[in-house]
């Protein structure tokens, strides 16, 4: 997180005491934006740049919330890796740099700047545009959705242990080859009909199959460090969202599901769909 007494950039006329700051680039967006990179973009009124942009966030003199979008986007990559290190760092990016200055913040900020009134919204006398707001967080949808796998993304090992793979088609078994990376018993188990797996499960399988043949918008896909020699991946498609590690299983999340998470056994095909994934995956620089 930024320091706020000295980190200031030029913004609607006033100076901004920065908070805090995110990229939003091909290979890492806030997902509450969108599924992928373009809708994230246009959530925000930008053209999808091929190199991104930099998100600050902050507040003016009057202690309004501001989103600073500024085309450094080596800056504000520094600046987010110094302060995840604990090291202080001048977020100051130069006026040329600045793309738009947008009312509001779209994400939450838990902290606000010393010495200014608290976070609020800028007066249409200072911006006649809807002010940018986080997502409401009580009422399940995308945007829910798609945080909820960011954050079993970052907190694999602990959704990892919660998973018995015993309760997964044992390999070579007719309902491990009836279907690939049948689900678990329980959330999202069992099956229809006499047939493993779950619905919800069996279409967004299919459905991220299609993007191996048919390139889905950019940032759709997204490929990330993990332990060892895998990967972490991220995958959206309307409705759903799926996390995985290439050398391990899949959780899906469906917005028709509100808060269920659902595992996905590695089974005979989810090894080779992951690795196809991956392939095409966008990787941060």
């Amino acid at each position: 997180m930024a320091g706020t007494d000295e980190d200031t950039v030029a913004a609607a006329d006033d100076a901004l005491y920065v908070l805090t700051a995110v990229l939003l680039t091909p290979a890492k967006f806030p997902s509450v934006l969108g599924d992928d990179y373009p809708e994230a973009c246009a959530a925000l009124g930008l053209a999808p740049l091929a190199d991104g942009y930099g998100l600050v966030l902050g507040q003016d003199g009057d202690g309004a919330r501001w989103t600073v979008v500024i085309d450094d986007v080596s800056l504000v990559a520094v600046a987010i890796a110094s302060w995840d290190c604990g090291m202080e760092y001048e977020l100051s990016p130069d006026e040329r740099t600045v793309v738009a200055a947008l009312p509001g913040w779209p994400l939450a900020v838990a902290v606000a700047a010393p010495g200014v009134p608290a976070p609020h919204d800028p007066g249409p006398e200072a911006d006649d545009r809807p002010p940018l707001a986080p997502p409401d967080t009580t009422v399940w949808g995308p945007a829910q959705r798609r945080l909820g796998a960011d954050e079993i993304a970052l907190q694999w090992a602990m959704w990892r242990e919660q998973v018995d793979d015993s309760a997964f088609p044992a390999p070579g078994s007719s309902a491990a080859s009836g279907e690939a990376g049948a689900a678990a018993e329980g959330p999202g188990g069992g099956g229809e009909n006499g047939q493993p797996g779950h619905s919800g499960i069996r279409r967004v399988l299919a459905e991220a199959r299609t993007y191996i043949d048919s390139p889905p918008p950019l940032g759709r896909v997204r490929s990330s460090f993990a332990p060892g020699e895998a990967r972490t991946l991220r995958a959206d498609g309307p409705g759903w969202s799926l996390v995985a590690r290439t050398d391990d299983i899949a959780f899906v999340l469906l917005d028709e599901e509100p808060g269920e998470v659902l595992p996905v056994g590695r089974g005979p095909e989810l090894p080779g769909l992951l690795e196809a994934l991956d392939k095409m995956a966008v990787r941060p620089n």
